[in-house]
This record gives C-alpha cells, sequence and structure tokens, in this order.
C-alpha cells in the first residue's frame, strides 16, 4: 500500500485551524508534513491544554513534524529558504503582507523554487479594505453569511464548532491538491489563496443561487421548509429529525406513520409547493402526534415506512452508534506526554491509497535537530 501524497514535502507556517487543518489534511494523505513554531511556545493551541498538548491542537496537527525557527533572525530565515528549496507546498496563514517582510513572500521563494506551491489563508483575502482585519472563525461565519442561515437573528448565538475555519482548510487542501495535479503538466507551482471569508460563501453557494434568482434574502428556516425539514422532540424528550425532500412516497409514508393518511390528499398540504406555505401548520400538527410516544417509537416506525429520519445524537451518542463502531472511524496513537490519544479519522476512504493517522500531534520542535541536518550543507554554503 503507497500513500496517494507520498513523497510530497509541506512546510506549513501557521497555527490555531485553517493552515493546520490544510496541512494535516495532506498529512493523512502521506505527504511529509513540517510545522514551523516559533521558539517560544509554538502554536498558541498548545497552550490551551497540559504537557505540551491540547485536544484542540491535536485535533489539527496529527500526522506533522515539529522544527523551531526563530524567523526574526537572519538564521531562522536562512533555514526557512533552504528547507523552502526542496519543499513541494508551503502554507502560511499570517495576515497579508507578513510573510514578505518576514522575507518569505511568495515572489522571493518561487523565484528560488519555481515548482514551489504557495499556500495563503488569511481572513479575507490578500487585498482590498479589510485585507489586514484580524479573521477568526466566527468572524467568518458572520460576514460570510453563514451564521445567519445558523441562528436566529433576533436572539443571536455563536456555533458550537469552528465550522468557517475548518472550510476554509478544506478549500486551502483543495486548492494545494489543484496545484499539484497542475504541476505534473506544467512543471510550475503556483500561488494558491483562499480566506475566511470566500471559503464560507462559497459554501453558501445554494443559498447565493436562489437568492438571485428570487430575490429572498434566506433566513435560518428558507431551507427547512424548501427540502421539507422539520424537527421533533418526542414523548420522552429525545429530538429528532425528518427529511422529507421531494419524492411523494416521503410524504405518504410520513402520513401513514402519523396515522392521518388523509393528510395525504389534504389541500392544504397536497404538494410540496403547499406543504411549504403551510409549513409552520403542519409542523405544529405533526409535533403534537410525536409527543404521544418515545422516539424509538417513531424513528422505528418512520424507517419500516423508508422515510428519511435520524435522531438528533449528542456527540457522545454519535461516537457510541453502532454504525460508527462498525466503520472503525476512532483511532488511537500514542503520544510521549500524554500516553495516548483517540482521534477521528479522515471522512474519506480509498481503495487503494487510504488516508491514515500515523501519529498524534508532535512536541513542540520535537524534530528541530533532524530536519537542520538534512539542510545543514545548505546553510553552511550560504555563510
Amino acid at each position: 500500500m503507497t500513500d496517494a501524497l507520498g513523497g510530497i514535502t509541506v512546510l506549513e507556517f501557521a497555527s490555531y485551524v485553517s493552515g493546520p487543518y490544510a496541512g494535516m489534511m495532506l498529512g493523512d494523505l502521506g505527504a511529509e508534513v513540517i510545522k514551523v513554531e516559533d521558539p517560544k511556545s509554538g502554536d498558541p493551541f498548545r497552550g490551551w491544554g497540559a504537557a505540551d498538548y491540547s485536544a484542540t491542537f491535536g485535533s489539527v496537527n496529527r500526522n506533522k513534524k515539529s522544527i523551531i525557527l526563530n524567523l526574526k533572525s537572519t538564521e531562522g530565515v536562512a533555514a526557512a529558504i533552504a528547507l523552502t528549496e526542496e519543499a513541494d507546498v508551503l502554507i502560511e496563514n499570517f495576515r497579508p503582507g507578513t510573510m514578505d517582510r518576514l522575507g518569505l513572500g511568495y515572489e522571493k521563494l518561487s523565484a528560488i523554487n519555481p515548482r514551489l506551491v504557495y499556500c495563503s489563508v488569511t481572513g479575507f483575502g490578500g487585498t482590498g479594505p479589510y485585507a489586514k482585519r484580524p479573521g477568526y472563525d466566527t468572524v467568518g461565519q458572520a460576514m460570510g453569511g453563514l451564521l445567519s442561515v445558523l441562528t436566529d437573528l433576533e436572539s443571536p448565538k455563536g456555533m458550537g464548532i469552528s465550522l468557517s475555519d475548518h472550510l476554509t482548510g478544506m478549500m486551502a487542501a483543495y486548492g494545494c491538491l489543484g496545484a499539484l495535479a497542475a504541476r505534473e503538466r506544467t512543471g510550475k507551482g503556483q500561488h494558491v489563496e483562499t480566506s475566511l471569508l470566500t471559503a464560507t460563501l462559497s459554501f453558501l453557494g445554494e443559498n447565493a443561487a436562489r437568492y438571485f434568482e428570487e430575490g429572498k434574502v434566506p433566513s435560518r428556516k428558507t431551507r427547512t421548509q424548501t427540502a421539507q425539514v422539520y424537527s421533533f422532540v418526542a414523548g420522552d424528550g429525545k429530538p429528532f429529525v425528518i427529511h422529507l425532500s421531494s419524492p411523494p412516497k416521503f410524504w405518504k409514508g410520513l402520513c401513514k406513520v402519523a396515522g392521518h393518511d388523509e393528510w395525504f390528499d389534504d389541500e392544504r398540504f397536497v404538494d410540496k409547493a403547499k406543504r411549504r406555505a403551510n409549513y409552520d401548520e403542519l409542523e405544529g400538527l405533526l409535533a403534537a402526534v410525536f409527543k404521544t410516544e418515545t422516539r424509538e417509537h417513531w424513528l422505528e416506525q418512520l424507517l419500516e415506512e423508508d422515510v428519511p429520519s435520524a435522531p438528533i445524537y449528542t456527540l457522545d451518542e454519535t461516537l457510541d452508534d453502532p454504525q460508527i463502531r462498525h466503520l472503525g472511524v476512532i483511532h488511537e496513537v500514542p503520544h510521549p506526554k500524554v500516553g495516548s490519544v483517540k482521534l477521528v479519522e479522515s471522512g474519506v476512504r480509498m481503495s487503494d491509497t487510504p488516508p491514515e493517522i500515523r501519529t498524534a500531534a508532535p512536541l513542540h520542535g520535537e524534530h528541530t535537530e533532524e530536519i537542520l541536518k538534512r539542510i545543514s550543507n545548505k546553510l553552511e554554503m550560504a555563510k
């Protein structure tokens, strides 16, 4: 078995989530990912836990090596340049202009290594009126339009996951893979750019297309009504969802389960358009029905009628679900200071070159000596 990105070297000048998540995705596919960290404390997420490790840091930094370089020193920059000469990909998520000031900008490094794929991850893009603003996950969710369709705007709340950060990291990895594929034909690398703002907006493609077509600003309920999505709390207090989508058979099955076959031909609900128009009324009728039995009862009935439905799980319930256990997506890997850590594998499976969790996140500077030895001759020649 070979790695999809075996032989590819990635330099990661990134911290927090987006850049490291992109690097981790490439590392899962077999690339050697070298995380460049500052001498003082490294990635700030290291400080969210004890023993040079936090769950947050570990979740986006597996399959990497760590090297300490002081990029404010001549020696540190020289080492970074020497590493770049042999690298295939560079990922950075500093504010625009920082890498140029350090002497590690795209123009300079691409002249040294024309095959280099150089990926810049920013909050709002490399240019424009917001380019210098600080960008963090919830800021990207808010300005990218995502939060407006996930929360009640009259009583807004942040989300329980760094969704924009992870989307941006995925876009960065996507861009790097495309650039590597193009390099196979052209022999040249290129500059890949993504941002919290654009990555988040791209995720709202359906919402934007509908807005362009209809001129209506989407809200949290827009897609639930369009896709006929309903959420309920059963008689035992446990929540679940139903997603009718388009096939009429799902609506017919739901009517049967609810004990109201007459609803199928009811003028208020006779087709998708009518059900959308009378969404609140139908939701209220169904909610009253589903209060009469347990969640397990209703889900069994809905499954019997092939109606798309599911429990709304808490994370512990998801991890304990028999399908998750069957798929074997939880992996335990050793860590030199905390013993072992459990991680969720990549969401992609490949028959010949599958992603793999090989190592836990590295200690701060764990591989500095090993990696500096590789470039020692270049550093001597540069003196």
